[in-house]
């Protein structure tokens, strides 16, 4: 029986390239102090292209751990602390505007009609991660919220998936993990859970397939996925 699911952030809950594209594209502009041509090397070291708005496949913005991608931007702007990079991303982060996937009020209240545990585990920081849920009027909607900086490691690691179940008094095997990339994929699999793609982040279906038990085009046809599960074991 799925008892839990749990959620990546952006790319599953959020379109990522709706939500993230412009903030990229503003983080970096103002990294630059507004140089067009520093701007656009700062953009390369992240998988970003500035001309055309868009993320590489490959871009550690889309899956990675702030500290990461702040890690990525770090050798381009001497005199900046790993520390003050990552305040400035995650302040940001908090305040960006979210483009929800589906209308995720009813959504997670349908989800959470059927008894099932909710949580998020993202890369992003715990902080910017509730703030963002927060503005977007879902966070009492989650029993679970956890970043990369929460204290059980970023994905792929299980960690944060299995620190989910616990906190539920949930098997992994009774959690479904929801998410827009490999690494999703990757850490469900690790923590012993079910694992669904969703087509709302950059990945392809290609990509996802060999990992996932399902690729759904985005979390709305979630609902249907889990009553089709609950018929084949009747």
């Amino acid at each position: 029986m799925i008892a839990g699911i749990l959620f990546d952030k952006d790319g599953t809950l959020f379109d990522f390239h709706a939500t993230w594209s412009g903030w990229a594209r503003k983080v970096l502009t103002e990294l630059a102090e507004g140089d067009d041509d520093r701007a656009t090397i700062l953009g390369r070291a992240v998988g970003y292209d500035l001309r055309a708005q868009t993320f590489d496949p490959d871009s550690p913005v889309i899956a990675h751990t702030t500290e990461e991608v702040a890690l990525a931007l770090l050798p381009h702007l001497p005199g900046r602390s790993l520390a003050a990079l990552m305040a400035m991303m995650n302040a940001k982060a908090a305040a960006v505007d979210l483009a929800p996937a589906v209308p995720l009020a009813p959504f997670l209240s349908g989800l959470r009609s059927r008894g099932l545990k909710l949580g998020v585990a993202t890369n992003d920081s715990e902080e910017a991660a509730r703030a963002q849920l927060a503005n977007a009027g879902i966070d009492a909607q989650f029993d679970f919220v956890a970043g990369f900086d929460s204290g059980h490691g970023g994905k792929p690691a299980p960690g944060m998936l299995l620190a989910f179940a616990a906190a539920q008094g949930l098997d992994p095997a009774q959690v479904v993990m929801v998410g827009d990339s490999r690494h999703d994929l990757v850490a469900g699999r690790a923590a012993g859970m079910r694992v669904v793609g969703v087509l709302t982040g950059l990945a392809t279906e290609a990509d996802l397939a060999p990992m996932a038990e399902a690729v759904l085009p985005d979390i709305g046809h979630l609902p249907g996925w889990i009553d089709r599960q609950t018929v084949a074991l009747t």
